[in-house]
């Protein structure tokens, strides 16, 4: 059982950064998929980024190319998500999620078999 917490949320205005951290209880496959989503009020959950561990290699949502950056620290267990020049429409729970895989569904939430919690974002116009 893999367990995932978020962190890093809050509110900002528009314009401004934050970076979320996701950490893991465990990497039990150093081939994972860790994909980060978000939920806005009343809406689906859709996909931001992902990162597949094993190559480093990474996807984003067009809305947030250029915008968020993906990393690991396989050194402290954790993704983080960068989020710059943060948008109103940008707000919403996101939450990390863990599968195992290249990531070839990586914006499909029933990819994924482990989530956290989640951490909210309030961008403010």
């Amino acid at each position: 059982q893999v367990k995932l917490v978020e962190s890093g949320g809050g509110s900002v205005q528009a314009g401004g950064s934050l970076r979320l951290s996701c950490a893991f209880s465990e990497y039990t496959d150093a081939s994972a998929c860790i994909g980060w989503f978000r939920q806005p009020p009343g809406r689906e959950r859709e996909g931001v980024a992902a990162i597949y561990t094993a190559a480093f290699s990474t996807n984003y949502a067009d809305s947030v190319k250029g915008r968020f950056t993906i990393s690991q620290d396989n050194a402290n267990n954790a993704v983080y998500l960068q989020m710059n020049d943060l948008k109103p429409e940008d707000t919403a729970m996101y939450y990390c999620a863990a599968g195992w895989g290249r990531c070839e569904r990586w914006f499909t939430p029933s990819y994924f078999s482990y989530w956290g919690q989640g951490t909210q974002v309030t961008v403010s116009s």
